[in-house]
């Protein structure tokens, strides 16, 4: 018997395990210890070794996912083997008689995780806890199975939600002053609430989702109108437009810019669960002169400064997501 063989197995199934049910299964609890810093280790890695080219970086989230699966099946599958050497006489060869080695464990395991067997191996004859070990091997194998194919393909669809989000929001425009100027009719917002509901409710699901899974972070577009790190900021600061920019009696419902900046300060706190800092300085304000010159009533720019004063923290959170992204805080130049 090798105690310290055990130890180990146990440990890294233990290890795998929790890695797994607490990315896959917890909601609240973004990704697990090992493949949260799994995700952002890869992700650093290729900003610096792309230089933030954005065609590479739009491969980070399929190569995070593969690898974080990946990481799951490796964990377990040593972790498996270890158990298996800890006594050498557990596996036996069926055509030879003798005792299993490393690389027959290591074959054991694979098949038993994955198939029912093909006899090659097998527990040693009236050994009951090895032939449980092998029932439980198979057992990780068929929940990995189903976990992970679950967990992809929920991830997926997160993708394609957020990606939907940013090209509505950009589609209104690429900085938070063309989205106001868009529904100004020459005396109201015309037609903008209805958009503004679905939107805040589009983001409050994109973030239970980010907050579910992290790995949507790093799921990078290739174009700025498609990412929404960059969707997120132009809806927020037109909300503050139309919050603290425009008179009260030319702007929206507030119970409107209430529940759609609900909705962006949920979508900040999915950072700490993706290890997402804020950043150290606040971004650029919104030009109310944008929106002078299309005759839009506007408060003062001192006074829009002060009220813009409480938003500062929050406005900093959202600077490190764009960062985060590798792109530029909005606006880009249309």
């Amino acid at each position: 018997m090798e105690p310290l063989y055990l130890v180990v197995g146990i440990v890294l199934l233990i290890a795998g395990f929790v890695d797994i049910l607490w990315t896959t299964l917890w909601v609240d609890g973004g990704s697990g210890p090992l493949s949260g810093r799994l995700t952002t280790g890869v992700w650093h890695a290729l900003r610096t070794v792309t230089g933030e080219h954005n065609k590479a970086l739009s491969l980070a989230g399929p190569l995070i996912l593969t690898l974080t699966l990946a990481m799951w099946i490796g964990v377990i599958w040593i972790g498996w083997t270890f158990v298996f050497a800890s006594y050498p006489l557990a596996l036996v060869n069926t055509h030879t008689g003798g005792t299993a080695d490393w690389a027959g464990r290591f074959y054991y395991v694979a098949y038993t995780m994955f198939t029912d067997g093909n006899g090659d191996y097998t527990p040693v004859y009236g050994g009951d806890v090895w032939e449980i070990a092998s029932a439980l091997t198979t057992a990780t194998g068929m929940a990995f199975v189903t976990l992970g194919v679950s967990y992809v393909l929920t991830v997926l669809g997160a993708v394609s939600d957020k990606r939907s989000f940013a090209s509505t929001v950009t589609g209104l425009g690429h900085r938070s002053e063309a989205l106001v100027r868009t529904s100004w009719d020459g005396e109201d917002f015309q037609g903008l609430d209805l958009t503004l509901e679905t939107l805040a409710s589009d983001l409050s699901t994109l973030a239970e989702q980010h907050k579910a899974y992290p790995i949507l972070h790093y799921y990078h577009s290739e174009k700025d109108d498609r990412a929404s790190a960059v969707a997120v900021p132009i809806f927020d600061d037109a909300l503050a437009i139309f919050e603290y920019g425009i008179p009260d009696d030319r702007s929206l419902d507030p119970a409107i810019i209430e529940n759609g900046r609900s909705s962006a300060r949920s979508y900040v706190e999915t950072l700490d669960t993706a290890f997402i800092d804020p950043a150290e300085e606040v971004p650029p304000s919104p030009d109310l002169d944008r929106l002078r010159e299309d005759d839009i009533p506007t408060v003062s720019d001192e006074a829009f400064a002060d009220e813009l004063e409480e938003l500062t923290e929050h406005r900093r959170h959202l600077l490190g997501v764009v960062r985060a992204d590798a792109w530029e805080w909005p606006p880009v130049e249309e």
